[in-house]
């Protein structure tokens, strides 16, 4: 073929910088599997990312047709058929702007698509255009995405070989956690290093700059100039959706901006899909650049007002942590201590005491002074803190405060300090009867009113709930009896339900009468669904699971935890959905359901490094019986030694037992000899409250450990029942706990997303067909990835189909 004056090479590379390249090994084998095929290409990705690169490198000094789509026209893709197969490269496919022009070459392209005679190559920064969606369908593309042309680390150390340098792998980590192997970013860290420079974060600060100037200059100011205010507007948020975006910039056309956006290149991601709102996240590099941009060109009121305005929409939306950001960047203490005060009137189930901590941290004593709210608030989140000689300092402020005051002020103090009687955490259970009965009273006599309680905590338990209370399982009919219906009364809608579950709840431990405690649970189901609280629902339906799982009926206690989070999710109990989860998963481990179990660990577990939050106690019981799981034994044992510290500080009997249970169960797998003295503890501790449920339900994790433990028990009797429980409950579920392998490691979903990429499915696309996140399929892919030991979706293919998993 002769070059014509629209043929050239793709010239913005020069030689010398040509040879400094190392071609990502994903992309090239998606280029050479469509060129053999003739099949159209679709690359795709952020300016910088290396599709110039990639494609000269790989064309080499073969001769091409090459055109912009922002200078072309119809009449440039009159392509003449000839006996060779001709390459032809349409580039900036992001620049169309006319509707009339891309339905023309829309026409064009779909015949050079079609041509045996013509492999066509189409590339652009963002990601496949609507316009080209119908025939993407009609002659499946293969699509190059900005990941495929990511380096990896092994394609990173050869790239910075080329410039003379060798990195130990610590120097390596870094670069590849700073450049996300975005080859641009590389290039400067390679001519840093190359001139004597280092990774100190300095430098590595520098180098952000850098790389932000880069896209600052080259790419964002190529765009209309309304465009770069609405994306600069909208960077002071992470994610945001039509709404908060119509708040932000006071706009209506917001999903025509967004569209314009995302036409122009892959700098905004689709965050999330609901049945009614779409949420995006701009990416990164672009925010910061935008943010920077913001303060440059606007004045310190106007871009306050941006954060005022998304704080307003967090505050309207009940996101209390999100509006508090938003308002402290903006300075304004005044709606900052009034969500303060707000949140304080909240019990800590349904408030945000523990992420709030800051906030309330920094007020001063004589703000706090001001509010019998934040008061009380401030003693409830030291006592949360584990700071329990400063939640009594506050506790001791707002008594004093009750007395200086008078009238309807002193009413409400009294009605707080009564509060807080009842539900500081670390003041335990055991004088509680009487304060209650003084409550109750009280309440009779209208002398207080008081704030809302949460008796569960959002945890599916009420003996191990907001407090613990195994002190009056050993009354625990005697109790229902003679304080029962006062209970009920002081503690109001979330009274409804209460003894009956206390009862059955009490009954499950203690391995008495399944028939007894299941109508007792069904009864308080009821009661709590008659005009009461869904988190005693929650404690309902645990309690009738356990005794599905206790009876070896598993299907049916999926089947009504399934049932139970339809509900949640209605009422949007964000907070016991999350505890609903970990409760599916540990009852998930009786069936050795493996994958599920290692991907809630990396995804939705709290991380106990980060920070300790005593709200997540009962996840972290789950966490580490998944720890156990995977072997990862000297974990469980760091995280089951801090509850039990726990326990210790807040007189949690319950968790005590538990955590000592599952410590032993680390000790004795990891080779620890300390095992023994530790399950000895845990069982006089459970004897004493004649719990047998508490160790039966770990069965063939335990059931070997029992018969070699040195301990003596008080009463046979109790011995033989937890032997015969556990028994049980081992030979129902001889894969509860049992060590995990490969085999076992990629779950369902994981399986049919990998079978769709072997279709040629698009991640967009398979989140639309599995009903699933497109942020879910993400964590499948890095999760496939990683199992697989690959870095690319055609990688990701090929090994599974070696390994016959699809």
């Amino acid at each position: 073929m002769t070059k014509t004056d629209n043929s050239r090479k793709i010239d913005s590379i020069s030689i010398s910088e040509a040879q400094l390249y190392v071609r990502p090994q994903a992309a090239d084998r998606k280029l050479i599997a469509a060129q053999t095929l003739s099949q159209t290409v679709y690359l795709y990705g952020v300016s910088g990312c290396g599709k110039t690169s990639l494609l000269y490198d790989y064309l080499g000094r073969k001769r091409y047709l090459y055109f912009s789509a922002e200078k072309l026209c119809e009449a440039d893709l009159d392509i003449p058929y000839t006996s060779k197969q001709t390459i032809v490269i349409i580039d900036d496919l992001h620049m169309l702007r006319t509707d009339e022009l891309r339905e023309g070459l829309q026409s064009k392209i779909e015949k050079l698509a079609y041509r045996d005679d013509v492999w066509l190559i189409l590339a652009g920064r963002s990601r496949l255009p609507s316009w080209l969606v119908p025939l993407y369908y009609r002659r499946v593309f293969t699509v190059i995405e900005e990941n495929d042309m990511l380096l990896s680390p092994v394609e990173m150390a050869s790239y910075m070989s080329l410039w003379g340098l060798a990195l130990c792998g610590d120097d390596l980590n870094k670069i590849m956690k700073f450049s996300f192997g975005i080859g641009i970013v590389a290039r400067l860290i390679a001519m840093h290093l190359a001139a004597g420079g280092t990774l100190d974060d300095t430098s590595v600060e520098k180098l952000k700059n850098e790389f932000w100037d880069y896209l600052d200059f080259h790419v964002f100011d190529q765009w209309d100039t309304e465009l770069q205010e609405f994306l600069m507007q909208l960077c002071i948020v992470d994610v945001f959706d039509k709404r908060l975006a119509e708040m932000i910039t006071g706009r209506s056309d917001v999903e025509k901006m967004i569209s314009q956006a995302e036409l122009l290149g892959n700098f905004i991601v689709m965050k999330d899909v609901a049945v009614n709102s779409v949420s995006y996240e701009i990416r990164t590099g672009m925010r910061r650049c935008m943010v920077r941009r913001l303060m440059r060109t606007y004045s310190k009121e106007k871009w306050t007002r941006l954060y005022y305005n998304a704080g307003l929409y967090y505050e309207l939306s009940n996101d209390t942590p999100g509006a508090l950001k938003m308002y402290e960047a903006c300075n304004d203490m005044e709606r900052i201590a009034g969500l303060l005060v707000s949140n304080a009137r909240k019990n800590p189930a349904s408030g945000h005491y523990y992420e709030l901590r800051k906030y309330y941290l920094s007020l001063p004593e004589d703000k706090i002074r001001e509010s019998i709210e934040l008061m009380a608030g401030m003693s409830m989140l030291q006592s949360m803190l584990l700071n329990t000689d400063e939640s009594e300092r506050w506790y001791n402020e707002l008594k004093k405060a009750e007395n200086d005051l008078s009238g309807s002020a002193r009413k409400t103090a009294r009605s707080w300090v009564t509060y807080l009687d009842i539900g500081i955490p670390h003041r335990g259970s055991m004088a509680l009867l009487d304060v209650l009965k003084n409550a109750g009273t009280l309440l009779m006599n209208r002398n207080i009113v008081l704030p809302e309680f949460s008796v569960t905590s959002n945890m599916p338990s009420q003996m191990n709930g907001g407090k613990d209370f195994c002190e009056w399982s050993k009354r625990d009919r005697e109790l229902a009896a003679s304080i029962g219906k006062l209970l009920e009364f002081t503690l109001g809608k979330y009274g409804k339900g209460l003894v009956s579950l206390a009862l059955a709840e009490s009954f499950l431990e203690k391995g008495e009468n399944s028939y007894e405690i299941a109508n007792l649970a069904n009864k308080g189901m009821l009661q709590a669904q008659s005009g009461g609280k869904i988190e005693q629902c929650f404690v309902a339906a645990a309690i009738l699971a356990w005794l599905h799982v206790i009876n070896d009926h598993y299907p049916d206690a999926n089947e009504l935890l399934c049932s139970f989070r339809k509900r949640a999710e209605q009422e949007n109990a964000v907070r016991i959905i999350q505890n609903l989860t970990a409760l599916q998963i540990r009852i998930g481990l009786y069936q050795g359901r493996v994958a599920e179990a290692l991907d809630w660990l990396d995804q939705l577990a709290p991380d106990e490094e980060i920070e300790f939050s005593v709200m997540e106690r009962y996840r972290y019981l789950t966490k580490a019986r998944v720890y156990i799981l995977a072997g990862k034994y000297e974990r469980a044992v760091n995280l089951l030694q801090r509850l039990r510290y726990y326990a210790k500080i807040m007189h949690r009997t319950y968790i005590s037992i538990e955590a000592g249970i599952l410590l032993s169960i680390a000790q004795y797998r990891s080779g620890d000899d300390k095992w023994d003295e530790t399950l000895k503890r845990s069982l006089s501790e459970a004897e004493s409250y004649h719990f047998v449920r508490m160790i039966s339900r770990e069965g063939a994790a335990i059931n070997r450990m029992l018969r070699e433990t040195s301990w003596k028990p008080k009463q046979e009797k109790y011995y033989q029942a937890i032997l015969s429980e556990t028994g049980k409950m081992a030979l129902a579920y001889p894969a509860y706990l049992k060590a995990s392998s490969e085999e076992s490691a990629f779950s369902e979903n994981a399986i049919r997303i990998l079978k769709l990429q072997g279709e040629g499915m698009s991640t967009v696309e398979i989140a639309s067909v599995l009903e699933l996140k497109i942020e879910t399929v993400k964590y499948h892919n890095k999760q496939n990835y990683k199992k697989l030991g690959v870095n690319s979706k055609t990688a990701a293919v090929t090994e599974a189909r070696r390994l016959k998993l699809i």
